[in-house]
């Protein structure tokens, strides 16, 4: 539990940890039903917050971006769907914010417990984590590390 709050986050190359939650509708989303596309996850404190509003609607002003790259974004903290659902309507969000009741989730990719510590995640096609940064990344970073998904290989 330690390591959620005060350690790194997943490392580059790692395994997703799989997860099934409900957004701010009610609907499922799982990681195995994400599999072949990219998958954008913000870890973020709180509803209506100044950097976490901010953070968000960044995403939401390069929504064209990420949308033409095949990404699936999804906000994610331990608030209920209806906290989520207003913060999404009042702020027109094109992408789902999940409902992570208990911190389950935060606590499986090293974002907090209780209190949620900005985290981004880019997971790749494949399922392994591609970029995973704390803070509030640049939208550029994180289209950066998206289009790096769809690279071949040599």
């Amino acid at each position: 539990m330690l390591a959620s709050l005060f350690g790194p986050p997943l490392p580059v190359g790692a395994p997703a940890p799989p997860f099934a939650l409900t957004d701010e509708n009610d609907r499922t989303v799982t990681l195995k039903s994400l599999k072949g596309k990219p998958v954008v996850l913000v870890f973020y404190p709180g509803d209506d917050t100044r950097i976490c509003t901010k953070q968000l609607c960044e995403i939401r002003d390069d929504w064209a971006a990420f949308k033409r790259l095949g990404a699936a974004v999804y906000g994610v903290n331990g608030q209920g769907a209806d906290a989520h659902g207003k913060f999404a309507a009042k702020y027109k969000f094109p992408f789902p914010l999940l409902v992570d009741k208990g911190w389950e989730m935060s606590k499986q990719y090293r974002a907090g417990w209780g209190i949620v510590r900005r985290t981004v995640y880019v997971i790749g096609p494949d399922g392994r984590i591609l970029y995973a940064q704390r803070g509030k990344p640049s939208t550029a970073d994180i289209l950066s590390a998206i289009e790096g998904s769809s690279k071949p290989t040599s």
